[in-house]
């Protein structure tokens, strides 16, 4: 689906109660300080798993006995850090697009959004995947579509959650995003063939010749564990490069000093030598992750701000074209 949604006064942020404000200019502050600007020469690309990301209760405070706890003032402060990069991959995107509609309306006239159905069954736990963009940066290449795994002669196991595809461009210089939530399972080896079929079906299509597959960048939620894991390097196994900046940052409100995940990443394709296949498009060695909890919803514990917000930081990195 693509749609553009219009202002609406009862979601004018200006009229909102102080405590929206307080977490906005606190938001802005922080990411003026951790994220780069943008500017004529850079794209800001990120991944975001929005958690529970569907409907919403209709006002700006949502109370105790509120079901979604996600309201007006935790789409305005999503919005305050979208808006800094050019397009952000979001997964857990619910059925429901309310809080998605909202999210764009709050953004403004010129931001976007394309989005997959959603994936049926229990383990497509009614998610879609989106890519917000800003349309006065960046502009669909004409490329969009879902990853199917082709049929073999025994048969195969498809994702849980099909992958989703949209190619994006600036002036001459076009890019892929595919974007994933990997089954999470009951265990590691559960996720293992979905994370080692990506990878495999990744690689095949940035070999192929003539094909439309210039600048391929993987992100998005593949529920990795560690580095040196067998989950990682299924990941990383065919050439995948996530950029050393990410390494060490946090993915998710809940780890502890002591204990980094890799849950989310961004990342692209590189020969053995090391050499990016990027072309026209150059990774400026800028990345990392946003800890919102500091600066939104400031009464809440992080389960709390979770259901509001989200559960997972978003991951950005930056290219020179």
């Amino acid at each position: 689906m693509t749609f553009t949604v219009g202002g609406t006064p009862q979601h004018d942020v200006s009229l909102a109660p102080p405590v929206v404000a307080a977490d906005l200019g606190r938001l802005r502050a922080a990411l003026d300080a951790d994220v780069p600007a943008r500017d004529p020469s850079n794209i800001l690309v990120a991944t975001w798993n929005l958690r529970a990301f569907g409907d919403l209760t209709q006002k700006w405070q949502s109370g105790p006995d509120d079901s979604p706890k996600r309201d007006w003032r935790a789409v305005a402060c999503i919005a305050e850090v979208v808006s800094r990069f050019d397009v952000v991959a979001m997964q857990e995107v619910r059925r429901s697009p309310t809080a998605l509609r909202l999210l764009v309306e709050m953004l403004g006239p010129e931001w976007r959004v394309v989005a997959s159905d959603v994936t049926e069954g229990d383990p497509g736990n009614s998610e879609r995947l989106a890519f917000v963009y800003d349309s006065s940066r960046l502009q669909p290449s004409g490329l969009v579509g879902e990853i199917v795994l082709p049929a073999t002669a025994g048969g195969v196991q498809q994702f849980a959650r099909t992958p989703y595809v949209a190619g994006f461009s600036r002036d001459q210089v076009e890019f892929v995003l595919t974007t994933v939530h990997v089954l999470w399972g009951d265990s590691e080896q559960e996720r293992l063939p979905e994370v080692s079929a990506f990878a495999r079906w990744m690689r095949d299509w940035a070999d192929r010749p003539m094909d439309w597959n210039q600048n391929l960048l993987v992100l998005g939620d593949f529920n990795l564990d560690r580095i040196g894991d067998p989950l990682f390097e299924a990941f990383v196994s065919t050439g995948l490069w996530p950029p050393a900046e990410l390494n060490s940052v946090p993915r998710t409100v809940f780890e502890d000093d002591g204990e980094n995940h890799f849950y989310d990443q961004i990342a692209w394709f590189s020969e053995p030598t090391g050499e990016s296949l990027l072309t026209s498009l150059a990774y400026s060695g800028r990345g990392g992750s946003f800890d919102f909890l500091p600066h939104a919803f400031q009464e809440l514990t992080p389960t709390e701000q979770s259901w509001r917000m989200s559960d997972h930081y978003p991951l950005w990195v930056e290219f020179r074209t």
